[in-house]
C-alpha cells in the first residue's frame, strides 16, 4: 500500500477513531495517544488492508485492542504480584532508634559505675567484653585459672547489672549542677 492511500485513510477516519477512544476511556489526552498507536498498528498491518471490507470498523477494532492492552498488562501484573509471597515485615526505624538510645544510655550508665567493681572483676570483664579475649586468653593475661575467670566474669556481670540499674534509677542531676566524676582508683585497687 502506498503512503498517500494510507494518509487518505487516516484523514477519513482519524476523527472517528479519536471520538471512539474518548468514549472508551473518557480521557481526551489519552485518546490522542490511542489514535497514534492505532494508526501505527494499522500501518504495520497494512498488507492485510486489501481484505478489509469496512476500514472504519477495522480501525475501531485496532483502537479497542490498543485500549485493552494496558488493562490486560495491568491485570497480568496484578495477578503475578498476587502469586508472590507477601513481603517481609520491615521493622520500624523508630524502634531501632529507641533501642540504640536505650543501649547508649545503658552503656553510659555501665561506664559510670564500672569503677565500683572489684579490680580483679573489672579486669576480667574489660578483657573479655571490651577487648574480646577468650576465657583462656583472659586467664593467661591475669595469671589465673580459666574457672576463676568464669566465676569473676559472672560475678562482675551481675554486679555491674545491679549497679547500672541503680544508677539509671537515680534522679537526673539538675542542668546547672556540677558534674561529678568518679574518684580515681585507690592504690590498693590499681589502675585499668
Amino acid at each position: 500500500m502506498d503512503q498517500q492511500l494510507f494518509a487518505d485513510i487516516y484523514d477519513a477516519h482519524a476523527r472517528a477513531v479519536y471520538a471512539h477512544a474518548v468514549r472508551m476511556t473518557a480521557d481526551p489526552a489519552g485518546a490522542e495517544d490511542i489514535v497514534s498507536l492505532t494508526f501505527l498498528e494499522a500501518w504495520r498491518l497494512r498488507d492485510s488492508l486489501d481484505e478489509v471490507v469496512n476500514q472504519r470498523a477495522w480501525l475501531f477494532g485496532i483502537a479497542t485492542n490498543v485500549i485493552r492492552n494496558p488493562r490486560r498488562a495491568a491485570r497480568r501484573h496484578r495477578e503475578a504480584m498476587g502469586r508472590l509471597p507477601p513481603p517481609a515485615t520491615v521493622p520500624d526505624v523508630a524502634d531501632a532508634v529507641v533501642s540504640r538510645i536505650a543501649d547508649a544510655t545503658h552503656a553510659a550508665a555501665a561506664l559510670a559505675v564500672l569503677h565500683r567493681l572489684r579490680r580483679a572483676d573489672r579486669e576480667v570483664l574489660l578483657l573479655y567484653v571490651w577487648s574480646g579475649l577468650a576465657h583462656e586468653e583472659v586467664a593467661r593475661a591475669c595469671g589465673v585459672a580459666v574457672g576463676t575467670v568464669r566465676s569473676r566474669l559472672s560475678r562482675a556481670r551481675a554486679r555491674l547489672h545491679r549497679l547500672t540499674e541503680a544508677h539509671l534509677a537515680e534522679p537526673a542531676a539538675p542542668r546547672n549542677a556540677p558534674v561529678r566524676h568518679p574518684a580515681p582508683p585507690t592504690a590498693r585497687e590499681g589502675t585499668l
